[in-house]
């Protein structure tokens, strides 16, 4: 199925399309109250961005704006936590580094983290613009498969991509497994989330069922939602930019010539690729943008400046994982190929 780039959307559509905004890092820590809730520490390593409320249970019940004092997120009254897998470079002689990352495009100065799209209405219907739906307190959910190798496996997510950078603003081609060459600025990855709810779960089993993609087409085309997720829900995705420089030399690949990447649960495919998402905006602050015409100016919401971004963080609380040096071994014990 054949998507549009951030890029190109912002190019061809009206200023109202989607609502772009950065978040700076809050905590990389061995947590996943999504998936593995109140189990500490998790199986693997993840890197998180919001409200710093986040934690490893995270009860639904639980006000999350009013839990949080701060928020690495631009849009202060943005306190939900978006939160993805981390990667990892492994070296010829078996030992890994954690890849760092950095901000993206327009976004100077924003410790790592990541950058936050909602899209607002199908980018193509210009005469006849669909309301959309903003998440409601309580509501999560979870993007992909992270047991899945191979391409079949990932055939039902759409949208999970990866960008070879050859510049800060690269956003084509986008693929689906891991770059095969070094990648001059980078490797990006997406993670767009399904787009129609049920109407009634703020969550299920698998923190998917509760959503589903539009019966043809993608949201911005404007397909629409099949009878059992009648609601139209903003489409949210993600960004992240791994700092691959360090790591281009083809000397430190493997000597078989493939590529040297892998994900902190052990995945070297790429395929295996996830995100996770918990609501966490403050009232009606996600409605009346989505309400509203706005870009990365949104007059409707209060906006925090980047010193502040980065000055909201939170304390590991998985402290025996070493995420800064060279590591015999990924933090959870996971093993690349696995």
């Amino acid at each position: 199925m054949k998507w549009l780039s951030v890029t190109t959307l912002a190019l061809i559509a009206p200023s109202h399309a989607l609502i772009r905004f950065p978040c700076a890092q809050l905590v990389v820590d061995r947590l996943d109250p999504l998936v593995n809730p109140g189990l500490v520490p998790s199986p693997h390593l993840h890197q998180i961005v919001g409200g710093n409320s986040f934690n490893a249970t995270m009860d639904p019940a639980k006000d999350m704006p009013g839990e949080s004092t701060c928020t690495t997120c631009q849009f202060s009254e943005d306190f939900s936590n978006y939160w993805t897998a981390v990667l990892y470079f492994k070296a010829k002689n078996g030992t890994y580094k954690r890849v760092p990352q950095m901000a993206n495009s327009g976004f100077d100065g924003v410790n790592a983290g990541q950058t936050v799209y909602y899209m607002q209405d199908g980018l193509y219907n210009f005469q006849q613009t669909s309301k959309v739906t903003a998440f409601q307190p309580g509501f999560r959910m979870y993007i992909g498969n992270v047991a899945a190798r191979s391409r079949e496996e990932v055939e039902r997510f759409r949208q999970l991509t990866y960008t070879c950078l050859q510049d800060i603003n690269t956003r084509d081609p986008q693929i689906v497994d891991f770059p095969s060459e070094p990648c001059p600025m980078g490797i990006m990855t997406a993670l767009r989330f399904p787009t129609c709810w049920d109407g009634k779960n703020l969550d299920s089993a698998d923190h998917m069922a509760h959503m589903a993609y539009p019966e043809s087409g993608t949201f911005e085309t404007g397909g629409p939602c099949p009878a059992s997720h009648p609601v139209r829900m903003s489409q949210l995705f993600y960004e992240v930019n791994w700092d691959t420089r360090e790591f281009n030399n083809k000397e430190d690949w493997p000597e078989d010539g493939s590529q040297p990447f892998v994900w902190s649960f052990g995945d070297s495919t790429g395929y295996g690729n996830h995100a996770d998402y918990v609501f966490g905006w403050k009232d009606d602050a996600l409605q009346r943008a989505l309400d509203s015409p706005c870009y990365i100016n949104c007059p409707t919401l209060a906006t925090q400046d980047t010193a502040a971004m980065n000055a909201c963080s939170k304390s590991r609380v998985v402290t025996d994982d070493d995420i800064d040096n060279w590591v015999e071994t990924l933090p959870g014990g996971a093993v690349a190929g696995m």
